[in-house]
Parts: C-alpha cells; structure tokens; sequence
C-alpha cells in the first residue's frame, strides 16, 4: 500500500489551504553556489549568474538588478557589521553586465572584492530561489613556460622516440575541409600563416583589457598581452607580450612546403582565430561564449557562422585552477552536441590536472607535454583527467617580435602544454579530413577521442605520473579513419537478468559489463528496463555509464502504477563502448518494495 509519508490526494478548494500551511508543498530551493573559483585568484569583480527557466529575472534585466540591489543593501549591512566601513573600502555595487549565449548573467561589482566578500556576495545571490547556479567569472591565462634553443626544429612531427608520425600522415591527409578554432590571444600578421587563416572574432568584453577601444568586434588581432607590475592583481608582475595565439596557430596549420619558416600539423586545415585572452588574461564568460559561436552557436549580438564556417575542432591552450564551471562545462558540452571536438591543454603546474579547468572538464581531450625523449617535462600536469600526450618542449613556430604591441613577424621556440594541445588538435583535424576525403561521416567528438587514444604509439620510457594512454600518432589515427563509423562491428544487446531486491530507503544497482568494443555509443542507443515493485513512484532510475555519467531513465513518476517495463532511448553518443554500465535504482518511500527483473543495453 502507498506509504504512509505521501501525500493524501487533496480536493480542489482543499489545496489552497494545505499549501498555505506548508502541507507537502514542494520547497524552494536556493541555488548553487560553485566556490572553487574563489581559490583561483586573489580579487573578484565579475561573476556569473544562472536564473531558472521562466523566472521574471531571465524576461526582465530590470527585475534583476532589482533583486541585485536587495543583495548590496544586505551587504552594506553585513560590512558594516564587519568593519569594512571604518577600513575605507565602501559599499559594494552590484549590477547586470550582459547576458551570454547560455542564457547565464554576468553581473559585476563596483570595485574589486577580496575572497571573503566575493564569498558573501555569492552566498546571498543564490539565496534567492529563483537563482541556479552563481559562479565567479574565473579569469584564464595563456599556458605558456621559458624558452630554450637547444632542440632541432619542429622534433615533434618525426623524433623516432617521441614524434607524432605527421609525414606519414600527410600521405593521406593535411586537413583539408576542416576548420580549426584557436580561442586565445588572437593572431598577428604572418606571411607563413596568412593564407590558412579565415575570419574569427574578438570575444574580449572588456575595452580596456582588449586595448582596442571597443570591445568584442569581428577583429581578431593581437595587440598585445602585456602588463605592469600589480596591474593585473596586488603583486602581479610585469609582463611582456606573448604572441600566444599566433604561435599555437602555427603549430596547428602554419602554411607548408612554401620554401620559408615552419610547417603546420594540419596545414591544409583553416584556422579560425578567436580572441579571449588579453591584458590580464580572460574571462570564462568570454570563453564560454566563444566555444559557443565557435562551434556554430547562437551569441547575441554576434553574427552566427554559417554551417561551412563552423569549426569542427576547438583548441584551448589556456587554463586556471580550480573545478570546471558549470558554465565552461554547458559550453563545452553544446559544442560537442554540435560536432566540435574540444581539445586543451593539461597545465604546466607540475599538479594532476583535476585540478586544472578547463583541463578537468568533462567531453575534453586533455593534453600533456613530453620532450624529444619521450619523458613528461617536471612542470607538465599530469592525472587520470589527461587522455593522450605530445609534443610540448622547444616547439618552433610563429611569433611576433613585438615587446609590447605587435612589430614585425618571427619566429620562436616556445614550451608548455600549451604547444602540446595544437598537435592533436591538428591530428583531430588530419583524421576529419580524411573522413570526409572517404565520403564518411565526420566521427562525433567522442569516437574522435576513442580514435585519438587508442591510436598512439607508446612511451619510449616509463612515466613517473599518468599522461594519458600514449604519445598521439597522426599516422595511426589517419589511418583508423580510413575504416567504419566507429561504432566497433555489428548492433549487440548485453543483457543482465539477475535479480536484484529493492528494499525501502536503499539504492540498488545491476551491472552490465561491456568489452572489446571500439567507439562509442550511438545517440539512440535503446535500454531496456523490467522492474517489479508496488509502488513505482518511489522509484528514481538512473543509467550510469563507465566514467560515470548519469542518464535519468525514470524519476518517481507513475504514482501507484506497479511495475516498469519499458525500452528509454538514451543519447550515449559521448560515452565510450566499453567497461562497466550501471542500472541504478534508488527507493525513497516506506511500506513498498520490489526487484529488478532484468535490463538489458543495446549498440
């Protein structure tokens, strides 16, 4: 029978007065609120703010601010209560900046905030129920290290200990017909690049960051990075301008067998440059917004590329610390729902990158560096989160000679993952192109992933910290392209029959394990689902995938009804085929119990 905790039903003129009174009236929740940004940095003054679906916030940015005003007025009380006042640093003004492409806020402060008063701040935001998420717009840096001139040029394309294999790759592919968005410092004018370059866009919100006056505009170009000591944050140094981004695109498509300068990886691939880093770095609402049009995307204000245009690989050489935001990872993950394969680099702070974002971020294809020998350079990130290696040390391609604003063209040895990430990038863009070279479809972001990882050549060397399954192998991964879609041979149903019991108040779980599959699972893949129980609508089911994604199959519907049978259509196309999957089944009543009958998983 119904267990006793649920609620009665109710007649209409009854219902008024049971909510009133509070009787099993559903509760407003306050929103998230993700404090990992605040350990990324010093000062905050721009923070990212996620109202729900249908609240007056999301129709009228006069409402928000509105509800930010309530916000100042309880934190002029609270820094009254604590002395800020009396320590000259005043009250705190929070106000709507811009909406961004995800449908998120991004308000600002007055001044800059310290931890403990970005913390307030946040605290009181999500308070207000109809916030769902509040993030600190966590600003990320180009991921570059010193540079020596002791290597050979370009080592990374053909070393015999640690090269990616490219010549051989080249036989079959250059990247033709694919774009490639390198979302960092913009680029600079360079005739070894000029005619792999197509138009992008400058995503710098910030005028005076972006030192070109006006903001975000379609003019990628550099200006420079550079700063003063302590302009950035208190105690920042001084900095010259890195040329970041035109390097990174070097290595991604300099323009190749022209008699000059250096090659690129995918040199008959197109570069998009995108600009989201500059003076100070960039922000992650810039960022999110440029993976977003990237990837073929809506941005307001913005012009939508058209389907020709869109980029099919993404790169991020830039980080910060701290876990992925919710908002880089809703970017991240409407890019790879488009067909944009993500890729970034791991960091250079010699941690596990898990604690790296974006490198931590899920749908990812995360990079470390390995030098000519084959070995991880002591300052590369390393970890479980990083899924293949490649070349990152002394990587030789173009730069700017400008110390501060940009001069005349150049080149230069640079190290970091941030040299590493452009090689598969460019790889990503070899094994593309020659998808399409075949009349096959483009792999989706995860069978390219698959692909990359399971094509690599192995370390010369045993590593002393995880990076990834291999060093990345144009030749190999090419050459996997030339076969099927991915999926690893014909449909197959795996079927678990067990019993498992369901008791009251227990979470329960069937597993299914899957092997010798290559690729990933297609978007319609079909689970199907036998539960016996006498009360289903204390029943939450949930299908786990190997790297521990949840899929929500069934969440306490149905009410009395006994029993589910049914076959859900799940979207798996960013799992992998193999290892253990789960049917998960959560009871969160009394008096009513069951079993899992059987459940089976087919693709």
């Amino acid at each position: 029978m119904p267990s006793s905790t649920r609620c009665p039903a109710v007649r209409p003129l009854a219902t008024a007065l049971l909510l009133a009174a509070g009787v099993c009236a559903s509760p407003a929740f306050a929103g998230k609120m993700v404090t990992s940004g605040l350990q990324t940095q010093q000062e905050f003054d721009q923070f990212i703010v996620k109202y729900r679906d249908g609240s007056i916030e999301r129709r009228d940015v006069n409402a928000l601010n509105r509800g930010l005003e309530r916000v100042e007025q309880t934190l002029r009380t609270e820094s009254a209560a604590r002395g800020f006042a009396k320590a000259g640093r005043g009250d705190v003004k929070v106000r709507h900046h811009r909406r961004m492409s995800l449908g998120a806020d991004v308000v600002r402060t007055g001044r800059r905030l310290d931890r403990s008063e970005a913390e307030s701040l946040m605290r009181q935001i999500a308070a207000d129920p109809n916030v769902e998420y509040v993030e600190v717009d966590v600003r990320m840096y180009p991921l570059l290290n010193p540079n020596d001139t002791n290597y050979n040029v370009q080592w990374g394309f053909n070393d015999a200990d640690a090269g990616i294999n490219a010549p051989a790759a080249w036989d079959v592919s250059t990247g033709s017909g694919i774009i490639v968005a390198v979302l960092d410092t913009g680029i600079t004018s360079h005739s070894d690049l000029a005619a792999n370059v197509i138009a992008g866009y400058d995503f710098v919100s910030s005028s005076t960051n972006a030192r070109d006056g006006n903001g975000r505009d379609s003019n990628p170009a550099d200006q420079g990075d550079w700063s003063a000591a302590g302009e950035c944050y208190a105690g920042s140094p001084a900095s010259n301008s890195s040329w970041h981004g035109t390097h990174v695109a070097g290595t991604v498509a300099a323009v190749t067998n022209n008699a000059k300068g250096v090659a690129g990886t995918a040199f008959g691939a197109k570069v998009m440059p995108v600009r989201v880093l500059a003076k100070c770095g960039g922000s992650i609402s810039d960022i999110a917004d440029a993976i977003t049009w990237a990837s073929g995307g809506t941005v307001s204000g913005v012009p939508t590329l058209s389907a020709a245009n869109v980029a099919k690989v993404i790169n991020m050489s830039l980080g910060g610390g701290g876990a992925c935001g919710t908002t880089t990872q809703n970017a991240i993950n409407g890019a790879v729902g488009r067909g944009t394969t993500v890729v970034v680099a791991a960091g250079n702070s010699s941690n596990d990158a898990i604690n790296n974002n974006p490198a931590n971020c899920a749908n990812v294809v995360t990079v470390a560096a390995i030098d000519n020998a084959g070995v991880r350079p002591s300052w590369s990130s390393y970890g479980s989160v990083v899924d293949v290696a490649a070349p990152g040390v002394q990587i030789a391609s173009t730069i700017n000679a400008g110390t501060t604003t940009p001069t005349t063209e150049s080149y230069a040895y640079n190290s970091g993952t941030s040299m590493a990430a452009p090689h598969v990038a460019g790889v990503a863009a070899l094994v593309q192109s020659r998808r399409l070279a075949l009349g096959q479809p483009l792999y989706t972001p995860a069978q390219l992933e698959n692909v990359l990882k399971t094509t690599v050549r192995p370390f010369p060397v045993s590593q002393t910290r995880p990076i990834g399954t291999g060093i990345v192998n144009a030749s190999g991964a090419v050459a996997a392209a030339g076969g099927g879609g991915g999926g690893g041979g014909s449909t197959q149903t795996y079927t678990n029959g067990a019993d498992v019991n369901i008791r009251d108040n227990t979470t329960v779980s069937s597993t299914i394990t899957v092997s010798g599959r290559s690729g990933s699972a297609p978007s319609n893949t079909a689970v199907a689902v036998n539960i016996v129980h006498t009360y289903i609508g204390d029943l939450k089911v949930d299908l786990i995938a190997p790297d521990g994604s949840v899929y929500v199959l069934h969440n306490r519907a149905g009410g009395s009804a006994d029993n589910i049978v049914t076959t859900y259509t799940v979207n798996l196309s960013t799992e992998a085929l193999n290892g253990n999957w789960r049917l998960q089944v959560n009871d969160n009543g009394a008096g009513d119990i069951g079993y899992i009958n059987s459940w089976s998983i087919t693709f």
